[in-house]
């Protein structure tokens, strides 16, 4: 069982002040909105790049994160707290994905994403 990084997020206080530096700074643009108000992907001019967004905060603070590819959310949720991790953010379901955040003991927050 093969768990891929599938997608990287930037959640910013001020998303649109984070996407006009990044565009300025790689050339990075922002053609496709989200199923999240705010949420826009980015375009890097790189055929077959990782799938990666900027986005208001959807909770806490501003956060550059990274989804890993679970085929079972509670279940990966139920083993990251079993292992001394918690939870960040509580799975939320949009058209297509449920996703979640989780820390680490050391509190490295990483995303998970399940196929729905």
């Amino acid at each position: 069982m093969s768990h891929p990084i599938v997608h990287a997020e930037i959640r910013s206080s001020d998303p649109d002040a984070t996407r006009s530096f990044f565009g300025a700074l790689f050339g990075w643009t922002y053609p496709t909105e989200g199923a999240f108000p705010g949420y826009t992907f980015v375009e890097t001019g790189v055929p077959g790049a990782l799938y990666t967004a900027i986005s208001p905060l959807q909770g806490g603070d501003d956060l550059v994160t990274f989804f890993v590819d679970v085929e079972d959310m509670a279940g990966a949720i139920a083993d990251a707290t079993r292992l001394g991790g918690r939870i960040v953010q509580e799975p939320v379901s949009v058209p297509g994905v449920s996703f979640a955040l989780i820390a680490d003991p050391q509190g490295h927050v990483v995303g998970l994403a399940q196929q729905v």
